[in-house]
């Protein structure tokens, strides 16, 4: 198959841009658009580009789970792409990808793709973010002009009040809800979805916990969303051992879920 051409031409889709070397082999160039505060690309930008490979070779349109493990830091430069296919079902068809740099294994995921066109039952025990227009929130001066934070002139986001590790405080709540959309207006579309997840700020950082590492990270894709700004939920819970899980919801302009995500990090 081959994924939507609605959106090429957007900075997304030319950083994660691979081409087919034979099958099952692709070359990508990750860029250093979507760099962190690691310094390093930002991992669901490097799953975005593994992804944008694997599913050339899948039947069904849209990835419904992802899982992906970390195994070292990408680098902005040439990364070598292979991509296998486990299954093929009615419904469903999974595969791997491995994203290689050096002759070394940068990421391994898991994907499984099927249909989001399929109606059933809905229930939700809790809803969107409260979150006040988007045009109301203010937008942070330091995030106009991030030294080093390249993801920030990628991803554009909107806060209901001024997060307050901006002015080092570290006595936060590891909870922070927020607007977000790509900088250049590309439609959020399921084949972004597994990256945007991980496009957060992470909500350790109310507690001034400014180093972390994503060592695994499950996506789970819920619907097609509509055009628009989306509604974030980020959340941690649990702190010890120098690890913490992170969770994220992503709900559309029109109220729906779509798109959540966990993942386990390390503290550095």
């Amino acid at each position: 198959m081959s994924l939507d051409d609605t959106t090429e031409g957007f900075q997304f889709d030319r950083d994660t841009r691979v081409e087919k070397r034979s099958d099952g082999e692709f070359t990508a160039t990750l860029t250093d658009g979507w760099t962190t505060f690691t310094s390093h690309p930002n991992g669901g930008y490097v799953l975005g580009t593994a992804l944008n490979a694997l599913a050339q070779g899948m039947s069904q349109p849209d990835p419904l789970v992802v899982s992906a493990f970390f195994l070292r830091p990408a680098a902005p430069g040439g990364a070598e792409v292979r991509t296998e296919t486990i299954r093929e079902g009615r419904r469903t068809a999974t595969g791997q990808v491995v994203l290689e740099q050096g002759g070394k294994e940068v990421l391994r995921a898991t994907a499984t793709y099927g249909d989001l066109t399929a109606e059933g039952r809905v229930l939700h025990l809790e809803g969107p973010p409260p979150l006040p227009a988007p045009e109301e929130c203010p937008v942070p001066a330091e995030f106009d002009a991030p030294e080093g934070l390249t993801i920030a002139h990628s991803v554009e986001y909107r806060y209901p009040a001024r997060p307050g590790w901006l002015d080092g405080k570290k006595d936060g709540r590891p909870h922070v809800e927020f607007w977000m959309r790509f900088a250049d207006g590309r439609p959020a579309d399921v084949h972004s979805l597994p990256a945007m997840v991980d496009f957060a700020v992470p909500a350790v950082l109310e507690i001034g916990e400014f180093s972390t590492i994503t060592v695994e990270l499950s996506v789970h894709v819920r619907a097609r969303p509509a055009p628009g700004w989306l509604a974030c939920r980020v959340f941690t819970k649990h702190v010890s051992g120098g690890l913490h899980e992170e969770d994220m919801e992503i709900w559309d302009s029109e109220g729906a879920l779509v798109a959540q995500a966990r993942q386990l990090a390390m503290l550095l």
